[in-house]
């Protein structure tokens, strides 16, 4: 099944269906009137909710309409939870290289994680705001999942089977922030601004073999203002599949339905800055920190800045035949500072 939210004018908008395709959607406010409603109550909801989703694809769904990505708010707008990784083990030797630090041997037992702020994301064409392109605004392109229920101490097995939604999300940074904040030993919060989640979100089952050992197997496709910049494949080198990432989150602590956890930025290994990039033939990356990273370690010094106001970001996947799977992340930077802010809830 695939999954939206609409914009209504609420915090929690409207809960559609949508189709395979991507071309049309079916409210279902008879059976859950948002997406956490129908997480609440899973096992009760699925098979009315495939019923209806069976009728929409074949077109005998009554009140279907005409799916509008530029509608949407991320499929959860806010979230009793949402704990992002760092799986791709590629992107933390990169850091720590250019800074000459090693990498701990735990980090490739033991998956890294924080708790990002899950009150507020915003939809996935809505505008990146910040106050300054001093704070180094960049994105990280990630895949995410939402959980079912997960018991405290669940195990790798149990942590698969609670996976209900997979999604994109753009999990933005403020690079120029994260150093003074990490040096007071309290982890991230002002450096991590609010994360935009794909239009739609899918169950594992509509991935079919893309989806093998809790990871998603295709490339991750993004645009910096409007040229190509990553393509990294995000089933390889994923050191921590989602459910060794979800049972993390749960060794000490349940989750509750409707808790999010990312994949952090994904990143393919390649052999140095030259080859890394798409224009030489590399898969490109998924953030500027990565390719800033590379220029430091070959230069002495990162090229490459962050984004600036007007700049845009766009990140979708694809499967085999070349068709959309979750829609598009579409986003502006834009200053905050005197902008017609408008209403994130529609």
């Amino acid at each position: 099944m695939k999954f939206a939210t609409l914009k209504n004018g609420s915090r929690d908008g409207a809960l559609v269906l949508v189709s395979r395709d991507l071309q049309h959607c079916l409210p279902v406010p008879a059976i859950a009137v948002t997406l956490q409603a129908a997480l609440d109550n899973w096992d009760a909801l699925a098979p009315q909710l495939e019923h209806a989703y069976a009728a929409l694809n074949a077109g005998q769904a009554t009140g279907a309409q005409p799916f509008d990505e530029t509608r949407c708010h991320s499929p959860l707008p806010r979230a009793y939870q949402w704990a992002d990784g760092s799986a791709y083990i590629n992107h933390v030797e990169l850091v720590r290289k250019a800074r000459n630090a090693e990498v701990p041997a735990s980090f490739y037992t033991d998956p890294l994680m924080y708790q990002g702020g899950s009150d507020s994301f915003i939809g996935p064409r809505d505008p990146v705001f910040a106050l300054s392109e001093e704070w180094g605004i960049d994105l990280e392109a990630e895949v995410a999942v939402i959980t079912g229920d997960v018991a405290m101490g669940a195990s790798i097995a149990e942590a698969a089977s609670a996976i209900r939604l997979v999604m994109l999300v753009n999990d933005v940074s403020l690079r120029n922030l994260i150093p003074g904040e990490l040096a007071k030993g309290f982890g991230f919060f002002q450096s991590k601004a609010a994360s935009a989640f794909s239009p739609v979100a899918v169950t594992p089952d509509e991935l079919g073999a893309d989806w093998s050992d809790s990871k998603l197997h295709l490339p991750l496709l993004v645009e910096l203002s409007g040229r190509p910049f990553g393509k990294p494949n995000a089933g390889e080198d994923m050191t921590f599949n989602f459910a060794q990432l979800v049972a993390h989150a749960a060794k000490t602590r349940e989750l509750a339905a409707g808790t999010i956890v990312g994949s952090g930025t994904v990143s393919n290994k390649q052999g140095n800055l030259f080859g890394s990039s798409i224009e030489n033939g590399g898969v490109g990356y998924c953030c500027l920190a990565e390719v800033r990273m590379y220029e430091t370690i070959e230069h002495g010094a990162p090229k490459t800045p962050f984004l600036k106001f007007g700049d845009t970001v766009r990140i979708e996947m694809r499967d085999a035949q070349g068709t959309s799977i979750f829609g598009r992340i579409e986003q502006t930077v834009v200053n905050y500072a005197g902008a017609d802010h408008g209403s994130r809830r529609g």
